[in-house]
């Protein structure tokens, strides 16, 4: 992990779809990725093996990696897919996905709304995963949701945090990505939490995840980065929120924070000319994405710079 880089993973195509009031057709939803495939967005989490009547937007994610690998023959960008159990996992690997994500809150409330199970059912679910992984050669990491706060629980301890987090890596997750799932967090609370993590673990093994809700997802992307973190989910656009956590709004926008990290020094290899185009498809796409905060500015400075 190179201190001046930071690697986004745009989690648009799944994340930030999967609860639009548009349901968007899987070309539709190709389109979208190859935008940022073309943007040169290093990793993008392309859907979920979930069912399509609980969560219909994303209907037909097998198909879509599918038709991903047959028309993007020179992509360089790491696709990954939510699973939330063993059979989200099976369908992954037919799938051939390379990189698969497991998902446990901290909140028994959150997993009970999300999933149907405790956490510590949940814990022991992805314990089996991470198992099964491992014998197959599967890259699967993990995420810890509602790790600042919880919609029906309030505020979560760190020592829930470290635990789940301790428990998945041990069970073989290649990373865990520490997720403000309700966008509930401050910057000195990311700051705290994050360098508490930095003592603890690998900090090559560690990213986050934030939402704007409060209009705080920029400030907590650079408190994290204070902490030493250098990789980062972000959503194309601000497109985002979760349908089974109330409050959740959009995603931090990508172009604001490649913006934001590229003007502070670091690289990101990302074509933010290009990132800007994949914004304009995702608002046309939606009709209900409005883009990044700094849009109006990124689409003055970088596109006529380009011109």
């Amino acid at each position: 992990m190179h201190p001046d880089h930071i690697t986004i993973n745009d989690v648009g195509p799944r994340d930030g779809l999967q609860n639009q009031p548009k349901l968007l057709s899987k070309d539709q939803r190709l389109s979208l990725i190859s935008a940022l495939v073309d943007a040169k967005v290093p990793e993008i989490e392309v859907g979920a093996f979930v069912s399509p009547k609980a969560v219909p937007a994303m209907a037909g994610t097998d198909e879509l990696f599918a038709d991903l690998a047959a028309s993007l023959k020179n992509n360089s960008s790491l696709f990954s897919a939510l699973i939330p159990n063993m059979k989200g996992f099976e369908l992954a690997m037919s799938a051939k996905v390379p990189l698969m994500s497991l998902v446990v809150a901290t909140s028994n409330t959150m997993n009970l709304k999300n999933i149907r199970m405790t956490t510590h059912d949940s814990v022991s679910v992805s314990k089996d995963v991470l198992k099964a992984a491992k014998k197959q050669g599967a890259n699967v990491q993990a995420y810890v949701a509602t790790a600042w706060a919880c919609p029906f629980e309030g505020k979560i301890s760190a020592d829930s945090v470290f635990s789940i987090t301790e428990q998945l890596l041990q069970a073989g997750a290649s990373s865990i990505v520490i997720a403000d799932t309700i966008g509930a967090a401050n910057p000195l609370e990311v700051n705290q939490l994050m360098e508490a993590m930095a003592s603890r673990f690998d900090l090559s093994q560690l990213s986050c995840h934030f939402h704007d809700t409060r209009a705080m997802g920029l400030a907590n992307v650079y408190a994290a980065i204070s902490a030493g973190v250098r990789r980062f989910d972000a959503s194309i656009a601000g497109l985002g929120g979760c349908p089974f956590a109330p409050g959740a709004s959009g995603n931090v926008a990508t172009e604001d924070v490649v913006m934001m990290v590229q003007q502070m020094g670091f690289s990101t290899g990302i074509d933010m000319a290009l990132l800007v185009k994949a914004a304009d498809l995702a608002i046309e796409l939606t009709g209900s994405a409005s883009g990044g905060n700094a849009k109006p500015w990124i689409e003055n400075y970088y596109l006529n710079e380009s011109a």
